[in-house]
């Protein structure tokens, strides 16, 4: 007989929280036309981000520096933080589960917003915690019942994106700190800034390391370009910083990605570069969907959330048409943001696709 599981994860599905698009190629038969539906950098990262990572490649049969200390440092430099408040690890995915791995046993309450990142999720029921979730509010989370459910439920972990996936749409920082501020003693407040660097300014509250009740998640996957380098980072104060040290995999970040991301942390012009270009593909898309008649909310991401103007069943029709005719895209997948589907920016040739597709589903949607 094999060993037995773990009560728990007796309990587990074996799925993932996302279905990627190779999975999607490989039952179409064919690869698709545009990849604009994962929220990646489609213009990719800074070239001295690549050639640095390319000069690393010679040296991958040695460990990567467990402590990544190079990036650590530059990290803090960046923001004007200690070392010890910097955690870095395999992407915000793989920090959100190390803090639920800290905080977590069974049944201990987490508050989230229904309809929210699901990978958050996906590591709370790994650790079986207890899941309560609140309504988003005019397709913005709701800091407010979010603290009232975390105060009724006693929750040790509270999430919020800021800005916000799957709907784009962004708090402003006085609105966050009184979210940080009004955070329970006993609890941690999860705050995942992965698109923080396509906000306005004032979106972000300043960084308060002294503060042992909100941790802050960035990543180099979005604006820097390197979804597939699986690094990201964390900052918190140093007592809870440090305490990551206790369950991280310390080889779990590689050589190559270290001198990447190291890379392209000091090439802010490029940075800035891709900032504009994001802006610049938003209006398109917006233009896009208005000349269907559809309605594009307002983005402070990478990535544009066009309501279809119906229900989910619709929606989820164009979103299929779309994945039919070559278009890689996603959708919310909680009501009422379901009407919706959810576009990442793109090169003009990849929205030209997305334009002479969508008329397309959209047609064939009504007549489904």
């Amino acid at each position: 007989m094999p060993p037995p599981f773990t009560d728990l994860a007796k309990t587990l599905p074996a799925s993932v929280p996302f279905v990627g698009p190779e999975t999607q190629e490989r039952r179409m038969g064919k690869p698709f036309r545009t990849r604009i539906g994962a929220n990646e950098s489609i213009f990719g990262p800074s070239p001295k981000a690549i050639e640095a990572m390319r000069q690393a490649a010679s040296d991958v049969w040695m460990y990567c520096d467990p402590e990544n200390h190079d990036l650590r440092h530059a990290l803090a430099a960046h923001h004007g933080v200690s070392p010890n408040n910097i955690v870095v690890g395999e992407g915000i995915d793989g920090l959100l589960g190390l803090t639920c791995r800290l905080f977590l046993t069974n049944g201990v309450p987490v508050v989230t917003s229904a309809g929210a990142y699901p990978t958050f999720n996906f590591h709370v029921a790994g650790f079986g915690g207890g899941l309560h979730t609140v309504p988003y509010r005019d397709d913005c989370e709701d800091p407010d019942a979010l603290l009232d459910a975390a105060h009724e439920h006693s929750a040790r972990l509270i999430y919020i994106a800021n800005p916000d996936n799957p709907m784009g749409t962004v708090h402003d920082a006085a609105t966050i700190q009184r979210m940080i501020d009004h955070t329970p003693e006993d609890a941690l407040l999860c705050l995942d800034e992965a698109y923080i660097e396509f906000a306005d300014n004032g979106t972000a509250p300043e960084i308060d390391i002294d503060n042992p009740n909100v941790i802050r998640f960035r990543t180099f996957s979005k604006a820097y370009g390197m979804a597939g380098a699986r690094i990201g980072y964390a900052i918190a104060e140093k007592n809870l910083a440090v305490s990551f040290n206790k369950v991280r995999n310390h080889f779990g970040v590689s050589r190559i990605s270290q001198a990447g991301a190291l890379a392209a942390l000091g090439d802010q012009a490029y940075l800035q570069s891709i900032q504009q270009k994001v802006v610049d593909a938003r209006i398109k898309i917006s233009d896009i969907a208005a000349a269907q008649g559809l309605h594009a909310l307002p983005s402070q991401t990478n990535f544009v959330t066009i309501d279809c103007g119906k229900d989910g069943d619709f929606a989820r029709r164009v979103l299929a048409n779309l994945i039919n005719q070559g278009v890689f895209a996603r959708m919310p997948g909680v009501a009422p943001m379901d009407r919706c589907i959810r576009i990442t920016v793109g090169r003009d040739e990849d929205l030209a696709i997305f334009a002479d597709v969508l008329p397309k589903a959209i047609a064939a949607a009504e007549n489904d």
